[in-house]
């Protein structure tokens, strides 16, 4: 039976011009003008310095899976999430329509394989289904974007311009693809249904559907030309999205695939400083780090492309948060946008620029906690921790660092820690330690544990109440332990993300000689941060552990008794905070609440921001010593944070975040009224 419709494959325009040659056309033109962009836009990936991601295929497979496919991180921000997840899902489905689309307008009657059974039934009624949410979906995004925008989309005014219009315009443009096929599909069953034939089914309640009863009493002559009406406005529509996708942030939508499997797989570690390059090396290396845009990787170029301008991460930023120069979005942001102006799509190549001064500022770099909050949040796998610390090697490099971490940076240079005090003095806690024996293995005993102690926790007077109720602990646990005394150095954990790496490895390799002459079989921290950086920086070194590990398996074994809490105690309510380097960067989040809940009726509650949204204290090693620009403290924040969740007690499980969370208590008036511990100390005084 001829079909009712003359189809854009067969129709002739004024009565002689054959609408098939527009059908071949319009993809020749639009696939020929996307290849071109994509290469011109490929030309600063080639050019970038090598990234190695092509080992473990299987885990990166899973990784888009996970986050790709199955959208895991969209819905942290449930409405935006969402409506991303429909126009995602719904994209997928009807790619395999859009494509039989083109192919219509070329063969009379095509149907993609697979398609002419009851497959093809189920098929084209989830299509219109898709189809449907889809529409909505874009309207409901394009209000949301335009007229009650979340404060992560707002651009502040130096930066000139925002992309919320290229946004509404790509919302645009998928709502009218949803309506243009839609339209097409809807003359087709109208005209059946007006013939009296067997009509195509269309799911109900659907675009499709509404148009169907809505052109059932309008002419043939008419259909015919709404049919091919709107099947080349889909066409049209559908390569002008298509070459219009890598002009700006809506590239994701191709690069995010990409971006996913090649993101890293293993958090905590930061790069070398060169693929290829082993750290005895390093010295015959002319520059360190980036300096111009070149010298970042391809990987650094793709995640540039990947930004969806989404906010999430600035959002989830403490830098941000406190209004230090520094919001993540715009790292890619700005990138993305150097590269579109030095490798245009005409012309040669513009000659780069410093990078720093050039579009980033010294102090929005500087600005970083290294918290790795923004990539947490990310939903394309987007890093930010690599860039940072590259970029920092780079000014390391020439010679420029900010004034207050020149003398600390000196004193782990000359004295191995940052607060420049004699190698002796570092086992001096131990002095007023009770019914607990510290074996030294810098003179000459032996243990099966090593307790590295770190810097701040040795150095600091406070702060060695932390070393004292962690051997307290160690003991009450029957574990045989001792530590390196003068031996031991800075772990270098922030000397390394502050851009000295020969510092670095130097500390690296006085540590792992001392650790390894110690013929210590475990080790034991009670600092996240030695503990990130002997577990994922080191290398052949015994399996290492944070404390509070070890109390909880300790706990559980039966090993350790805990007392309950007092009739005092019973009137407080703890909270705990998740040190960065702990849980984001080393997934340890249920131990140290293990530990603590541990303790007989302890109350407990968690703050909004915990886990892996945490809220950094800025506390981390060197950042002790930096003075950012900012107008609050995060410490502060952090502490009206647990006094919001009902807390009055934070129990934190590192140094470097008990020195904030106590300073921040001070500077926000709350003496008196909270107070923070340790969890070593915590579990010290509770001990049976």
């Amino acid at each position: 039976m001829e079909p009712l419709l003359i189809s854009p494959a067969s129709y002739k325009l004024f009565g002689f011009f054959p609408t098939v040659i527009f059908s071949v056309l319009l993809p020749a033109l639009g696939v020929g003008l996307f290849t071109y962009i994509i290469a011109k836009r490929i030309a600063p990936l080639v050019l970038a310095k090598p990234d190695f991601r092509f080992d473990r295929p299987k885990e990166r497979i899973f990784s888009v899976i996970k986050i790709w496919l199955a959208q895991y991180r969209q819905p942290r921000y449930m409405m935006a999430g969402v409506l991303h997840i429909i126009i995602f899902a719904g994209f997928l489905i009807l790619s395999v329509r859009s494509t039989e689309l083109v192919i219509k307008g070329i063969k009379e009657g095509f149907i993609m394989p697979g398609l002419d059974s009851f497959v093809g039934d189920i098929y084209y009624a989830l299509k219109d289904y898709a189809a449907t949410a889809v529409f909505f979906a874009a309207v409901v995004a394009a209000i949301r974007r335009g007229l009650f925008r979340p404060d992560r989309y707002v651009y502040p005014k130096s930066y000139g311009h925002d992309h919320t219009w290229e946004a509404i315009f790509v919302l645009g443009m998928i709502a009218t693809l949803m309506v243009s096929e839609s339209l097409y599909e809807a003359c087709l069953v109208a005209a059946q249904v007006q013939a009296g034939e067997h009509a195509e089914f269309l799911a109900p309640a659907t675009l499709a559907w509404v148009f169907k009863n809505m052109l059932l009493d309008t002419s043939m002559e008419r259909l015919q030309s709404l049919h091919i009406l709107s099947y080349y406005i889909h066409d049209i529509t559908f390569f002008s999205f298509l070459c219009f996708l890598p002009m700006g942030k809506h590239f994701h939508v191709i690069t995010s695939l990409f971006n996913v499997y090649f993101m890293r797989l293993e958090k905590g570690k930061v790069r070398p400083v060169r693929y290829g390059v082993s750290d005895d090396q390093l010295d015959s290396l002319e520059s360190f780090g980036v300096k111009k845009f070149s010298d970042f990787t391809w990987k650094d170029v793709l995640d540039f492309y990947s930004c969806a301008d989404c906010g999430r991460c600035s959002d989830q930023c403490p830098a941000n948060a406190v209004k230090r120069p520094l919001s993540p979005r715009f790292i890619s942001i700005k990138a993305r946008d150097y590269a579109f102006s030095h490798f245009p799509l005409k012309g040669d190549f513009v000659a780069q620029e410093a990078l720093i001064g050039d579009i980033y500022s010294e102090d929005e770099i500087w600005s970083c906690t290294t918290c790795g909050a923004c990539e947490e949040e990310c939903p394309l796998g987007i890093e930010y921790i690599n860039k940072i610390v590259d970029m920092r090697r780079g000014m390391v490099d020439d010679g420029n660092v900010p004034q207050s971490l020149q003398k600390p940076l000196q004193s782990l240079e000359k004295r191995g820690n940052p607060y420049g005090k004699l190698e002796k003095k570092r086992a001096e806690w131990t002095q007023s330690l009770e019914d607990c024996e510290v074996k030294m293995f810098d003179e000459g005993d032996t243990a099966e544990t090593l307790y590295f102690v770190d810097s701040v926790t040795s150095y600091d007077e406070r702060m060695q109440s932390v070393a004292r109720a962690t051997a307290k602990t160690l003991c009450a646990a029957g574990i045989d332990f001792g530590i390196l005394g003068k031996d031991e150095k800075d772990s270098g954990n922030e000397v390394k993300r502050f851009g000295e790496e020969m510092l670095f490895q130097d500390l690296k390799s006085q540590n792992t000689e001392a650790i390894i002459a110690s013929g210590a079989k475990k080790i034991v921290t009670a600092d996240p941060h030695a503990y990130n950086a002997l577990k994922n920086e080191y290398s052949g070194l015994p399996p290492v552990e944070h404390i509070s590990q070890v109390i909880a398996r300790s706990v559980k074994s039966g090993k350790i008794k805990l007392k309950g809490v007092t009739e005092d105690e019973k009137a407080l309510v703890y909270t705990y905070h998740d040190p960065c380097y702990l849980g984001r960067h080393n997934g340890v989040y249920d131990d140290p609440r293990d530990a603590i809940d541990a303790i007989d009726g302890i109350r407990r509650v968690d703050m909004l921001k915990s886990r892996d949204r945490s809220f950094c204290c800025s506390g981390g090693g060197l950042m002790l010593f930096y003075e950012p620009e900012e107008e609050q403290r995060m410490g502060v924040l952090r502490v009206k944070m647990a006094q919001k969740a009902g807390a009055n007690v934070i129990v934190t499980a590192c140094p470097f975040c008990l020195v904030n969370m106590e300073d921040a208590i001070k500077v926000a008036g709350l003496e008196g009224k909270m107070k923070a511990i340790d969890l070593g100390e915590l579990i010290a005084e509770h001990l049976e």
